[in-house]
């Protein structure tokens, strides 16, 4: 079924850029190497070279998921331990996958904003060498978070130092990444390398692909055997081509940059709209394309069914709008307008 009406549940829910679909369709001609070995590919890989530096190593995959749990599995052994944020995608969202996939331990630490800090990690990093712990090893933040706040570069920093201090790693979720780096208005580069992140789990689908991550190796020598991980974890594409070239448009047109400040405007204007409506609470820190809420419960029901959205707490009637880059000003007039009505 195709909704008729742009709804705010998630930025998955939109469909794909049409320069996406193009660059797709270019790449169905003729005959090549499968499983990653072919020209469009390897411009692909180079693009992110040039993005994020000569020394990093790409792998594409299918899925969001994947690249988390296949990141972390080539950062740990069974026995280590990945601390996290309670709200993380990979603690609340990927049905315990990395923890079945890769035998860690993780440890959680609440958060009211999706953010960790590196107070609240050193709270952790006890029991190195001693044999009935599990061995804390990776650090895994998300940008942006599953609240749609954002980690500066030098908080990034910051639990980057911290992990290298221990003999660990720093793991970050980029699901949203365009995002983040449109509202900070720096570069992957500057957001990422040079704050020593050593593995980046890097995201299209939520904005605008129609499927395919990356996975970024930020350091020479950490995807030692990875091929073979990839292949025993199911996401090597035979056909990546498909994947790649979508990649090399979303990168090399910038079609990362305008669809993330369409969405990224639109959650804004959305925050705007909404501010002053009697009986809705924001409550959190509108800085990328997500906007978190308490509103009455007797109207929940009745919105979804005209603008589809998730509950995020039930427990207190916080509800997760999402807007994305196809999202448009009329969207956000008309869901406004519905839920002034309902509220009055």
């Amino acid at each position: 079924m195709i909704f008729p009406k742009r709804g705010f549940a998630s930025d998955n829910n939109a469909g794909v850029h049409p320069d996406i679909l193009k660059a797709i369709s270019d790449a169905n001609h003729g005959h090549t190497i499968a499983y990653g070995d072919d020209p469009i590919t390897e411009q692909a890989k180079q693009k992110f070279k040039d993005l994020f530096g000569q020394q990093t190593s790409v792998y594409f995959v299918f899925l969001g998921t994947g690249a988390n749990v296949l990141s972390l599995k080539a950062l740990t052994d069974s026995y280590h331990a990945v601390i996290c944020a309670d709200t993380a995608h990979i603690n609340v969202d990927e049905c315990s996958a990395p923890e079945k996939f890769t035998g860690c331990k993780l440890i959680t630490i609440p958060s009211s904003n999706g953010k960790i800090t590196v107070e609240a990690v050193q709270k952790h990093l006890h029991g190195f060498d001693f044999e009935h712990h599990a061995q804390p090893k990776v650090i895994s933040i998300t940008q942006t978070t599953e609240l749609g706040t954002l980690y500066t570069p030098k908080e990034i920093k910051a639990l980057a130092d911290l992990a290298h201090q221990h003999n660990m790693y720093l793991h970050v979720d980029g699901a949203r990444i365009a995002n983040a780096a449109v509202t900070l208005g720096i570069s992957f580069k500057e957001m990422i390398t040079d704050t020593g992140v050593d593995v980046l789990s890097f995201g299209g689908t939520k904005n605008g692909l129609m499927y395919g991550e990356a996975i970024v190796f930020l350091k020479p020598g950490l995807d030692k055997n990875f091929k073979y991980m990839r292949k025993q974890g199911m996401q090597l594409a035979s056909k990546m081509r498909y994947i790649s070239a979508q990649f090399l448009a979303y990168l090399d047109q910038e079609i990362w940059k305008s669809n993330a400040a369409n969405a990224n405007c639109m959650a804004k204007l959305l925050h705007k709209e909404l501010s002053g409506i009697k009986g809705v609470t924001i409550t959190q820190e509108v800085q990328a394309n997500g906007v978190f809420a308490i509103i009455p419960k007797d109207i929940i029901s009745t919105l979804q069914k005209e603008f589809f959205f998730y509950v995020w707490d039930e427990n207190k009637n916080e509800v997760r709008w999402m807007t994305s880059w196809d999202t448009q000003e009329e969207d956000i007039k008309l869901f406004t307008s519905l839920l002034k009505q309902l509220v009055h």
